[in-house]
């Protein structure tokens, strides 16, 4: 989120809502002078409910587009789908592998010798939609979890913004579920660790 709010992009960012009051991009961001605000999600019984709630404080800044940044909760099919082509999300995985949780654990657990992330279209099929960017990097002898972690975030924070760049910028097109990238810096579309 804070790449995001940083990188100058040509948007304004309307709001930033989370669903745990302790995070640290709500700080950030109300320092950076931008409107933030919990939906906290221990208060609603069900998913449905707090998927209203969350809507409901998304529809009130009205975007144009939603970008989840370290928003650990699903969302439902129909939440997903009143966003649907606006919302995206980024995943510290090269996606289609290790969707889901503990992806850094799962790929040295598995021997995987790049490692990434991916930013994509968020569809009802959770870390499943279109892939619009992905950045590798190589999984090195003696690599801790948390060592793969922090690489893989220094290429989050590159490509996140680039991702909501093309998207405010109208350059992303969607055919038969692959995302299309137009202009000239396409060939971005796959980055690796510089």
């Amino acid at each position: 989120m804070e790449a995001i709010v940083r990188a100058g992009l040509p948007v304004e960012v309307a709001a930033v809502i989370s669903n745990r009051p302790d995070a640290a991009g709500l700080k950030s961001s109300a320092q950076a002078g931008v409107f933030s605000h919990t939906v906290d999600d221990r208060g609603y019984p069900a998913r449905e409910a707090f998927d209203a709630a969350l809507a409901d404080a998304i529809d009130r800044h009205s975007p144009d587009f939603v970008a989840l940044a370290g928003f650990m909760r699903v969302l439902g099919a129909d939440f997903v789908r009143r966003y649907s082509g606006r919302m995206v999300n980024i995943h510290p995985s090269l996606l289609p592998a290790f969707p889901g949780l503990h992806t850094h654990r799962r790929a040295l657990q598995e021997g995987v010798k790049l490692h990434g992330c991916t930013v994509h279209f968020v569809t009802p099929q959770v870390d499943q939609g279109p892939i619009i960017v992905q950045a590798a990097v190589p999984v090195r002898a003696g690599d801790t979890e948390a060592a793969l972690a922090a690489r893989v975030l220094r290429q989050e924070h590159r490509i996140y913004p680039l991702a909501v760049r093309w998207l405010v910028e109208g350059r992303l097109v969607v055919e038969n579920g692959l995302v299309r990238v137009n202009g000239n810096d396409a060939k971005q579309s796959f980055l690796a660790e510089e």
